[in-house]
Protein backbone atom coordinates (compact mmCIF):
# COMPACT_ATOMS: atom_id res chain seq x y z
CA UNK A 1 0.00 0.00 0.00
CA UNK A 2 1.21 3.33 -0.85
CA UNK A 3 1.29 6.41 1.44
CA UNK A 4 -0.09 9.76 0.59
CA UNK A 5 2.77 12.34 1.21
CA UNK A 6 0.53 14.00 3.43
CA UNK A 7 0.43 10.87 5.31
CA UNK A 8 3.95 10.47 5.26
CA UNK A 9 5.28 13.54 6.62
CA UNK A 10 2.34 13.26 9.70
CA UNK A 11 4.08 9.62 10.30
CA UNK A 12 7.55 11.23 10.09
CA UNK A 13 6.54 14.36 12.34
CA UNK A 14 5.13 12.21 14.81
CA UNK A 15 8.61 9.91 15.14
CA UNK A 16 10.28 12.88 15.65
CA UNK A 17 8.22 14.63 17.95
CA UNK A 18 9.77 12.98 21.04
CA UNK A 19 13.71 14.02 20.51
CA UNK A 20 12.49 17.55 19.60
CA UNK A 21 10.23 17.72 22.49
CA UNK A 22 13.23 16.74 25.16
CA UNK A 23 15.69 19.49 22.60
CA UNK A 24 12.81 21.77 23.19
CA UNK A 25 12.57 21.16 26.76
CA UNK A 26 16.57 21.19 27.31
CA UNK A 27 16.91 24.28 25.48
CA UNK A 28 14.03 26.45 27.28
CA UNK A 29 14.81 25.00 31.16
CA UNK A 30 15.69 26.53 33.37
CA UNK A 31 12.64 29.29 32.68
CA UNK A 32 12.03 29.90 36.29
CA UNK A 33 13.91 29.81 39.87
CA UNK A 34 15.29 26.24 40.66
CA UNK A 35 15.11 25.26 44.35
CA UNK A 36 17.25 22.88 46.01
CA UNK A 37 16.16 21.36 49.19
CA UNK A 38 18.28 20.72 52.05
CA UNK A 39 17.27 18.23 54.71
CA UNK A 40 19.86 20.31 57.42
CA UNK A 41 19.93 23.75 59.31
CA UNK A 42 22.25 26.50 57.89
CA UNK A 43 25.51 26.97 58.15
CA UNK A 44 26.01 23.00 58.60
CA UNK A 45 28.50 21.05 55.86
CA UNK A 46 25.33 20.31 53.74
CA UNK A 47 23.92 23.81 53.54
CA UNK A 48 27.12 25.47 52.55
CA UNK A 49 27.94 23.08 49.81
CA UNK A 50 24.14 23.36 49.23
CA UNK A 51 24.85 27.55 48.37
CA UNK A 52 27.84 27.46 46.68
CA UNK A 53 27.03 25.18 43.89
CA UNK A 54 23.48 26.65 43.93
CA UNK A 55 25.36 30.66 43.21
CA UNK A 56 27.46 28.48 40.72
CA UNK A 57 24.62 27.33 38.52
CA UNK A 58 22.47 30.56 38.74
CA UNK A 59 25.54 32.74 37.29
CA UNK A 60 25.72 29.35 34.87
CA UNK A 61 22.48 28.27 33.89
CA UNK A 62 21.30 31.84 33.83
CA UNK A 63 18.20 31.39 36.55
CA UNK A 64 18.29 31.60 40.24
CA UNK A 65 18.77 28.20 42.24
CA UNK A 66 17.73 28.68 45.76
CA UNK A 67 18.48 26.69 48.51
CA UNK A 68 15.58 25.70 51.16
CA UNK A 69 16.41 23.98 54.20
CA UNK A 70 13.47 21.39 55.48
CA UNK A 71 15.07 20.04 58.49
CA UNK A 72 13.92 17.02 60.55
CA UNK A 73 14.22 13.35 60.20
CA UNK A 74 17.48 12.84 59.84
CA UNK A 75 17.08 14.22 56.05
CA UNK A 76 14.09 12.27 55.54
CA UNK A 77 11.47 15.35 55.40
CA UNK A 78 13.92 17.22 52.94
CA UNK A 79 13.88 13.83 50.91
CA UNK A 80 10.42 13.20 50.87
CA UNK A 81 9.32 16.65 49.56
CA UNK A 82 11.34 16.11 46.53
CA UNK A 83 10.33 12.75 45.79
CA UNK A 84 6.39 14.00 46.08
CA UNK A 85 7.72 17.28 43.74
CA UNK A 86 6.81 17.60 39.91
CA UNK A 87 10.07 15.55 38.00
CA UNK A 88 10.57 18.78 36.20
CA UNK A 89 13.85 20.29 37.08
CA UNK A 90 12.60 22.67 39.29
CA UNK A 91 13.05 20.85 42.63
CA UNK A 92 16.42 19.30 43.57
CA UNK A 93 17.49 17.42 46.80
CA UNK A 94 20.51 18.28 48.23
CA UNK A 95 22.25 14.45 48.71
CA UNK A 96 24.61 13.06 51.16
CA UNK A 97 25.60 10.23 53.69
CA UNK A 98 21.82 9.92 54.96
CA UNK A 99 20.87 8.83 52.14
CA UNK A 100 23.01 5.53 52.20
CA UNK A 101 22.06 5.54 55.76
CA UNK A 102 18.53 6.01 56.81
CA UNK A 103 17.32 3.54 54.84
CA UNK A 104 18.95 0.89 57.45
CA UNK A 105 18.10 3.41 60.43
CA UNK A 106 14.51 4.14 59.94
CA UNK A 107 12.09 0.93 59.01
CA UNK A 108 9.29 2.92 57.82
CA UNK A 109 10.20 5.41 54.77
CA UNK A 110 7.23 6.39 52.86
CA UNK A 111 10.10 6.22 49.84
CA UNK A 112 12.93 4.69 48.72
CA UNK A 113 16.10 6.80 48.14
CA UNK A 114 17.60 4.47 45.47
CA UNK A 115 14.24 4.04 43.57
CA UNK A 116 12.81 7.45 44.21
CA UNK A 117 15.53 9.95 43.72
CA UNK A 118 17.87 9.94 40.74
CA UNK A 119 21.20 10.61 41.25
CA UNK A 120 22.42 14.14 39.47
CA UNK A 121 25.61 14.87 40.22
CA UNK A 122 28.43 14.44 43.42
CA UNK A 123 30.43 17.93 44.02
CA UNK A 124 32.32 16.96 46.93
CA UNK A 125 34.06 14.63 49.51
CA UNK A 126 34.52 15.57 52.91
CA UNK A 127 36.52 13.75 55.28
CA UNK A 128 35.82 13.94 59.41
CA UNK A 129 38.74 14.40 61.10
CA UNK A 130 39.50 12.24 64.76
CA UNK A 131 39.97 14.99 67.33
CA UNK A 132 40.73 15.38 71.05
CA UNK A 133 41.00 18.26 73.36
CA UNK A 134 44.68 19.77 73.33
CA UNK A 135 45.07 19.07 77.40
CA UNK A 136 44.26 15.20 75.99
CA UNK A 137 47.16 12.68 76.68
CA UNK A 138 46.73 10.96 73.06
CA UNK A 139 49.04 12.66 70.57
CA UNK A 140 48.18 9.81 68.05
CA UNK A 141 45.44 7.87 67.12
CA UNK A 142 48.06 4.63 68.47
CA UNK A 143 47.88 6.35 71.61
CA UNK A 144 44.18 7.01 71.72
CA UNK A 145 43.86 3.12 71.49
CA UNK A 146 46.43 2.24 73.66
CA UNK A 147 44.08 4.25 76.06
CA UNK A 148 41.05 3.07 75.53
CA UNK A 149 41.82 -0.29 75.50
CA UNK A 150 43.12 0.14 79.25
CA UNK A 151 39.78 2.11 79.94
CA UNK A 152 37.81 0.11 77.95
CA UNK A 153 33.71 1.54 78.37
CA UNK A 154 34.83 4.95 80.19
CA UNK A 155 36.34 7.26 77.19
CA UNK A 156 33.41 9.02 75.50
CA UNK A 157 32.48 9.58 71.69
CA UNK A 158 30.38 12.57 70.87
CA UNK A 159 27.67 12.87 68.06
CA UNK A 160 25.83 14.73 66.27
CA UNK A 161 22.83 11.99 66.72
CA UNK A 162 22.21 8.95 65.58
CA UNK A 163 23.03 8.13 62.60
CA UNK A 164 24.67 10.83 61.75
CA UNK A 165 28.67 10.72 60.31
CA UNK A 166 30.04 11.25 63.66
CA UNK A 167 28.14 8.52 64.92
CA UNK A 168 28.52 5.74 62.48
CA UNK A 169 32.42 6.94 61.72
CA UNK A 170 33.12 6.71 64.97
CA UNK A 171 31.43 3.17 65.42
CA UNK A 172 33.15 1.62 62.70
CA UNK A 173 36.00 2.96 64.20
CA UNK A 174 35.45 0.97 67.26
CA UNK A 175 34.71 -2.42 65.06
CA UNK A 176 37.97 -2.29 63.39
CA UNK A 177 40.31 -0.99 66.11
CA UNK A 178 39.02 -3.21 68.58
CA UNK A 179 37.76 -0.26 71.52
CA UNK A 180 34.74 0.54 73.07
CA UNK A 181 33.88 4.13 73.84
CA UNK A 182 31.12 5.73 75.72
CA UNK A 183 28.86 7.02 72.94
CA UNK A 184 27.27 10.79 74.08
CA UNK A 185 24.76 11.76 71.49
CA UNK A 186 23.41 15.70 71.32
CA UNK A 187 21.14 17.16 68.67
CA UNK A 188 23.51 18.37 66.12
CA UNK A 189 26.97 18.54 65.44
CA UNK A 190 27.55 22.07 67.09
CA UNK A 191 26.27 21.49 70.75
CA UNK A 192 28.77 18.91 70.33
CA UNK A 193 32.10 20.46 69.72
CA UNK A 194 30.94 23.19 72.24
CA UNK A 195 31.59 20.44 74.60
CA UNK A 196 34.54 19.27 72.69
CA UNK A 197 35.92 22.37 72.92
CA UNK A 198 35.04 22.37 76.55
CA UNK A 199 37.09 19.34 77.43
CA UNK A 200 33.96 17.38 78.28
CA UNK A 201 33.88 14.77 75.58
CA UNK A 202 37.11 12.75 75.18
CA UNK A 203 37.11 12.09 71.64
CA UNK A 204 34.92 13.13 68.02
CA UNK A 205 35.04 12.28 64.36
CA UNK A 206 33.82 15.60 63.28
CA UNK A 207 33.28 16.99 59.26
CA UNK A 208 36.67 18.92 58.54
CA UNK A 209 35.03 21.55 57.41
CA UNK A 210 33.31 22.30 60.85
CA UNK A 211 35.92 22.08 62.88
CA UNK A 212 39.40 22.82 60.80
CA UNK A 213 39.33 26.50 61.84
CA UNK A 214 39.55 25.58 65.88
CA UNK A 215 42.39 23.08 64.28
CA UNK A 216 44.34 25.64 62.60
CA UNK A 217 44.07 28.22 66.04
CA UNK A 218 45.60 25.61 68.55
CA UNK A 219 41.78 24.94 70.02
CA UNK A 220 41.25 21.66 69.11
CA UNK A 221 43.98 19.11 68.63
CA UNK A 222 43.60 16.68 65.01
CA UNK A 223 44.51 12.91 65.73
CA UNK A 224 43.91 11.43 62.07
CA UNK A 225 41.38 11.89 58.89
CA UNK A 226 39.16 9.59 58.27
CA UNK A 227 39.76 9.49 55.06
CA UNK A 228 41.53 7.34 52.53
CA UNK A 229 44.55 9.63 51.71
CA UNK A 230 45.62 12.46 53.36
CA UNK A 231 43.53 15.97 53.38
CA UNK A 232 45.39 19.00 51.35
CA UNK A 233 43.56 20.91 53.98
CA UNK A 234 45.73 19.53 56.67
CA UNK A 235 48.72 17.59 54.74
CA UNK A 236 50.58 16.77 58.17
CA UNK A 237 47.96 14.56 59.71
CA UNK A 238 47.95 11.09 59.35
CA UNK A 239 44.84 9.06 58.27
CA UNK A 240 43.05 6.57 60.42
CA UNK A 241 44.43 4.08 58.18
CA UNK A 242 47.42 4.32 58.99
CA UNK A 243 47.02 2.78 62.54
CA UNK A 244 43.82 1.05 61.64
CA UNK A 245 44.86 -0.37 58.22
CA UNK A 246 41.54 -0.42 56.38
CA UNK A 247 39.40 2.49 57.78
CA UNK A 248 37.54 4.54 55.36
CA UNK A 249 35.25 7.09 55.98
CA UNK A 250 34.16 10.19 54.11
CA UNK A 251 30.79 12.12 54.04
CA UNK A 252 30.08 13.18 50.26
CA UNK A 253 27.95 15.97 48.98
CA UNK A 254 25.63 16.00 45.62
CA UNK A 255 22.56 16.19 43.79
CA UNK A 256 19.18 14.49 43.42
CA UNK A 257 16.16 14.42 41.67
CA UNK A 258 12.43 13.28 41.88
CA UNK A 259 12.04 10.13 39.40
CA UNK A 260 10.84 10.99 35.88
CA UNK A 261 12.95 13.95 35.90
CA UNK A 262 13.53 14.55 31.98
CA UNK A 263 17.02 12.95 31.02
CA UNK A 264 18.45 15.84 29.30
CA UNK A 265 18.13 18.06 32.36
CA UNK A 266 20.04 15.82 34.71
CA UNK A 267 22.57 16.00 31.88
CA UNK A 268 22.60 19.27 31.48
CA UNK A 269 22.73 20.07 35.43
CA UNK A 270 25.50 17.08 35.71
CA UNK A 271 27.35 19.27 32.90
CA UNK A 272 27.31 22.29 34.92
CA UNK A 273 28.28 21.17 38.12
CA UNK A 274 31.08 19.51 36.66
CA UNK A 275 32.06 22.55 34.60
CA UNK A 276 32.15 23.72 38.53
CA UNK A 277 34.37 21.44 39.65
CA UNK A 278 36.82 22.11 36.72
CA UNK A 279 36.93 25.78 37.69
CA UNK A 280 40.17 26.41 39.85
CA UNK A 281 38.22 29.58 41.78
CA UNK A 282 35.23 27.23 42.87
CA UNK A 283 37.87 24.25 44.03
CA UNK A 284 40.01 26.53 45.70
CA UNK A 285 36.99 27.24 47.73
CA UNK A 286 35.89 23.44 48.30
CA UNK A 287 39.15 22.87 49.58
CA UNK A 288 39.53 26.28 51.87
CA UNK A 289 36.38 24.04 53.73
CA UNK A 290 38.18 21.16 53.77
CA UNK A 291 36.30 19.40 50.98
CA UNK A 292 37.64 17.71 48.09
CA UNK A 293 35.97 17.92 44.10
CA UNK A 294 34.40 14.88 43.41
CA UNK A 295 33.01 14.75 40.01
CA UNK A 296 31.12 11.99 37.89
CA UNK A 297 28.86 11.10 35.62
CA UNK A 298 24.91 10.00 36.98
CA UNK A 299 25.55 5.98 36.58
CA UNK A 300 28.74 6.74 38.14
CA UNK A 301 27.59 8.34 40.80
CA UNK A 302 24.34 6.07 41.57
CA UNK A 303 26.55 3.07 41.81
CA UNK A 304 28.96 5.09 44.38
CA UNK A 305 25.54 5.80 46.44
CA UNK A 306 24.57 2.02 46.22
CA UNK A 307 27.75 1.20 47.51
CA UNK A 308 27.77 3.40 50.17
CA UNK A 309 24.21 1.81 51.19
CA UNK A 310 25.58 -1.41 51.60
CA UNK A 311 28.53 -0.59 53.41
CA UNK A 312 26.74 1.45 55.99
CA UNK A 313 23.70 -0.77 56.01
CA UNK A 314 25.74 -3.27 57.81
CA UNK A 315 27.29 -1.00 60.54
CA UNK A 316 24.61 0.05 61.70
CA UNK A 317 22.78 -3.23 61.88
CA UNK A 318 26.21 -4.43 63.64
CA UNK A 319 26.33 -0.99 66.25
CA UNK A 320 22.38 -1.73 66.34
CA UNK A 321 21.38 1.91 65.80
CA UNK A 322 18.10 3.10 65.97
CA UNK A 323 16.57 6.37 64.76
CA UNK A 324 15.65 8.76 67.25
Amino acid sequence: MRLCRRRFLQLAAAAALPAWTGAARAETWPARPVRIVVGFAPAGVADITARLIAQWLSVRLGSSFTVENRTGAGGNLAAETVVKSPPDGYTLLQVGVPVAVNPTLYGNLNFDYLRDIVPVAPIDRVANVMIVHPSAPARTVADFIAQAKAQPGTLSVATGGNGSTPHIFAELFQMMAGVKLVTIAYRGGGPALIDMLGGQIDVMFDPLPESIGYIRAGKLRPLAMTSAIRSPALPDVPTVGEFVPGYEATGWQGLGAPRGTPPDIIARLNQAVNEALADPAFTARLVELGAEPFAATPTAFGQFIADETAKWSKVVRAAGIKAE
